[in-house]
């Protein structure tokens, strides 16, 4: 059984999702704006799964039809072949989105989008009533310049959702951003990475699962392991090659915050995540940053000033560490903000900038090297 599969990402990060899937050898893989699509089996939807660090979720292309008339929907989703997905108990939901459509009403979609299933499965199931009390096939659709691309989610809860983070501080870093902060700082496991704003530990956490290669996804669990087409041994295997694939050694890893309560929160979500012994939490003030070491890499989320303080108190944090960071002895800084004026209240034009988003907010990773 082979389908095409979408992996909805962040702005900015698709390149970074699609090289992670051709990494893990799946075939006609192409990047889009904020998605990336590629074609596989029942194990290559499982395997994307558990080892992607910077895709949202994985969701099952069911079929695509032009939607300019709520009839040309109907019809055009009655005509996929639902029945080899949802069995005659599946319970399957209906959300979704509409751009740029004549149909822009998600309610009036939703009920159109369910009401065609409900007319292909009847007749599929010879029945006049779904019941569905079995297990969940989230169906979504996402309706574009007139044209309908219906999917069913595989993974449940978004892939951010690691299972290691319940709960956090004021203003959370996304966990798929984190994790493309450290691909882009090119970290492999042998420098010392800090992070003096930690929050709740999420940039040291996935460094860490980067370092020793754990795959994010083994400690949560998915909607498609309740599917009855995807075999309970297809995840068991799949789980035992991804543990197979970890490394051993010795790593240095440190986050560092101003609030005891961030750090206590990094600490148990580092355990949570069995990576507590790897990573070195303190009470400490960035702008006391000092590290004699010479060389090591700085990956951090400074707070902003939009969301949890005033603009002035953010610029002031960010010269005052600029000033702490000139006396250091050949680091690699990358620095997240969406504060415009970033570079000139930290001190110091970035090497490179790359427009990257968290959440809804559009930010600017500053590299220095």
């Amino acid at each position: 059984m082979t389908f095409e599969m979408c992996v909805p990402c962040l702005f900015g990060l698709e390149g970074l999702a699609a090289d992670e899937l051709r990494r893990l050898d799946m075939k006609d893989v192409r990047a889009e704006n904020g998605r990336v699509l590629f074609t596989g089996g029942i194990e290559d939807l499982v395997k994307a799964n558990i080892n992607l660090r910077t895709g949202e979720r994985v969701l099952v292309v069911v079929g695509r039809t032009p939607a300019k008339t709520f009839d040309m929907l109907f019809e055009g989703v009655r005509n996929m072949p639902w029945e080899k997905y949802i069995p005659i108990d599946g319970a399957f939901p209906v959300k979704g989105h509409s751009l740029n459509s004549a149909l822009f009403s998600i309610p009036d979609c939703q009920k159109i989008v369910k009401k065609a299933i409900v007319e292909r499965l009847k007749p599929k199931y010879r029945t006049e009533w779904l019941k569905e009390s079995g297990a969940k096939y989230q169906v979504q659709f996402a309706i574009m310049h007139d044209e309908a691309t219906l999917y069913l989610d595989s993974s449940g809860a978004g892939l951010h959702k690691r299972g290691y983070r319940p709960v956090g501080n004021a203003a959370p870093l996304r966990e798929t951003l984190a994790a493309a902060m450290v691909k882009l700082a090119r970290y492999r496991g042998r420098e010392l990475v800090c992070d003096p704003f930690c929050g709740s530990g999420t940039i040291p956490i996935e460094a860490a699962l980067a370092a020793i290669n754990r795959a994010p996804g083994l400690n949560r669990g998915y909607d498609s392991q309740r599917w009855l087409w995807v075999p309970k041994q297809v995840w068991l295997d799949a789980r035992d090659e991804a543990i197979d694939k970890e490394y051993k050694g010795t790593y240095e890893i440190w986050g560092g915050d101003i609030d005891p309560q961030c750090i206590e929160i990094s600490k148990i979500n580092a355990k949570r995540a069995g990576v507590d012994k790897i990573i070195k939490f303190e009470v400490a003030e960035a702008a006391d940053f000092c590290r004699e070491t010479p060389g090591g890499i700085i990956i951090s989320n400074p707070p902003y000033g939009e969301r949890v303080m005033e603009r002035s108190e953010a610029e002031e944090i960010y010269r005052k560490f600029g000033r702490a960071v000139k006396k250091l002895d050949n680091w690699k800084m990358y620095l997240l903000s969406s504060h415009t004026e970033f570079e000139r209240t930290f001190g110091k034009n970035a090497v490179k900038k790359r427009k990257l988003y968290n959440g809804m907010i559009k930010c600017d990773l500053f590299m220095y090297y």
